[in-house]
């Protein structure tokens, strides 16, 4: 589906300011693979800030 998206929508960026379109189809479907990529990592980064709160808060707990 990124295949399709991201050059469409950057063809229709590109072609506001008189260009072809051709350089921004290129620069759709690089962004949209580079957003996949963050929404990766911004994901990674949640999941592991959480295991460290749940360890900080687990580890400040005495055992009984």
């Amino acid at each position: 589906m990124k295949h399709i998206i991201g050059p469409i929508i950057g063809t229709a960026i590109d072609r506001k300011d008189g260009d072809s379109g051709v350089k921004g189809a290129i620069m759709g479907y690089v962004a949209s693979g580079a957003i996949k990529t963050v929404a990766k990592l911004g994901l990674l980064a949640a999941i592991a800030g959480g295991a460290v709160a749940l360890a900080k808060r687990v580890g400040s707990e005495p055992l009984a």
